[in-house]
């Protein structure tokens, strides 16, 4: 199976890819189901349970408002981010929806979208089930769906199917393993952006891969400037003030005043990660790199790459977004990219290997070096909780993208000064990745119910 860039790195909403964006994902894929059985003219109510992390953090992750807006046709990457809030308050206030966009219920959120925090799915810990009545209360529909991480969902019989459930495509250079993906490399004499260029091209027109990576960079990059730019609380409850406009301000002043700094390209990298996920945890339009908690640190080293290297250029960016997919490909693929799955190395630190890798790449570094890159992003966030406190993607979140951005660059960095030779290979710390996940306690992985979330008061 090939995992696409253009699934990896998805246009949505925050605060949080498998909380957000996959549950509205679900819900508009319901009412299509729906709609498809022939059955959405005969639906008078709709009921939603919500189960596992859903059911625990989902207030804070901004769940509820999801799948409202799913349920009423609307999708996270076609979205105002600015008409979110008065499309939401019209359905509480009128205790009604349309679905699809087309017809009105009646909709009583207290009542018919439940937090199950009693329960949880088999499969995997973002469960949902949705059930569409009739007038006489009768079930007309009913379907089961996973929020399986980075945006991605299934429903219970993809679930079920043996291997992961992406777009299915016969490419020149499959790859199960970054060991097979070296392998070609060896073979076909190409680098790893090349080969996944190759590979992408049997999905969609070479300019249609070039020109829908750079939209997504554009969007990165957007959610970089907006976040340096607003100011305030983030909502939530815990008073957290957004603090990139502020460490803007003080790089600014000191570059006007002339003084140097060793750390400077640090600094600028620190506060691009925090202000794209500054606005990922205000509701904000970013983009799954590969998830939303993990959003900042791949927009902010590329951005690194654009300010401080002379040569960078868009062909650069591209290759470091395709360098980038491959990694999150193979992490999808045999691990996880779900804090509720795995923990935060499954968002964090996969957001670093994919950020290595992809630095590595522009800068010239061959195929193992890259690999190399990869492995040393992954390893250094092993066993990595998510433990986010009141719920919300912001304490340890924001920080964590900061630390992530730079530990990718130094990542790069260690790789490029070796020779692509390395006691350690990617694919057996991904599998640790994962085995560490199963491993992990379930109050640290995405329920609010250990770690930093316990012992931070939060008020």
């Amino acid at each position: 199976m090939f995992v696409s860039a253009f699934d990896l790195f998805k246009i949505g909403l925050g605060p949080s890819s498998s909380h957000t964006v996959g549950p509205m994902r679900a819900a508009l894929r319901f009412v299509h189901e729906l709609a498809a059985d022939g059955k959405l003219d005969l639906t008078e109510r709709v009921g939603v349970d919500l189960y596992g992390s859903l059911a625990l953090t989902g207030r804070g992750h901004g769940t509820d408002r999801a799948v409202l807006l799913g349920l009423s046709g609307d999708a996270p990457d076609r979205i105002d981010p600015d008409a979110v809030e008065a499309k939401v308050h019209r359905i509480r206030a009128q205790h009604s929806l349309r679905l699809d966009g087309r017809r009105e219920i009646a909709f009583r959120e207290q009542e018919d979208l439940r937090f199950r925090i009693d329960k949880a799915l088999a499969f995997h810990s973002n469960g949902m089930r949705f059930t569409a009545h009739d007038a006489t209360g009768a079930v007309l529909f009913r379907k089961i769906y996973f929020s399986v991480g980075g945006g991605f969902v299934v429903d219970e019989a993809e679930a079920q199917r043996t291997g992961p459930s992406t777009k299915t495509a016969h490419v020149p250079y499959a790859f199960a393993s970054a060991a097979e993906l070296l392998e070609h490399g060896n073979e076909s004499k190409k680098r790893i952006p090349e080969m996944m260029r190759v590979n992408e091209l049997t999905l969609r027109s070479p300019d249609q891969v070039r020109s829908g990576l750079l939209e997504r960079w554009m969007i990165m990059n957007d959610s970089i400037e907006r976040g340096m730019r607003h100011e305030g609380l983030l909502p939530g409850g815990l008073n957290v003030r957004r603090r990139a406009p502020g460490l803007v301000e003080s790089l600014r002043a000191r570059r006007a005043r002339s003084e140097q700094s060793p750390t400077e390209s640090i600094d600028w990298v620190s506060v691009y990660a925090i202000a794209v996920n500054e606005e990922n945890a205000a509701g904000g339009r970013v983009v799954t790199a590969p998830t939303n908690g993990a959003a900042g640190i791949i927009p902010a080293v590329i951005r690194y790459y654009r300010e401080f290297y002379s040569d960078s250029n868009e062909d650069g960016i591209v290759s470091f977004l395709l360098t980038a997919a491959a990694v999150g490909g193979l992490c999808k693929r045999n691990a996880s990219l779900s804090g509720a799955e795995v923990g935060c190395q499954g968002e964090v630190g996969v957001a670093c290997s994919m950020a290595a890798a992809g630095l590595a790449a522009v800068l010239g570094g061959s195929n193992e070096q890259i690999e190399n890159a990869a492995e040393i992003g992954i390893e250094h966030h092993l066993g990595m909780s998510c433990d986010p406190v009141a719920g919300l993607v912001q304490i340890p979140c924001i920080e964590r993208n900061a630390m992530g951005a730079v530990k990718a660059i130094n990542a790069a960095s260690l790789a490029l000064r070796g020779d692509g030779t390395h006691r350690v290979a990617l694919d057996a710390v991904i599998k640790t990745m994962y085995d560490t996940g199963r491993d992990m306690m379930a109050k640290y992985k995405e329920t609010s119910l250990g770690g930093l979330a316990v012992n931070v008061v939060d008020c």
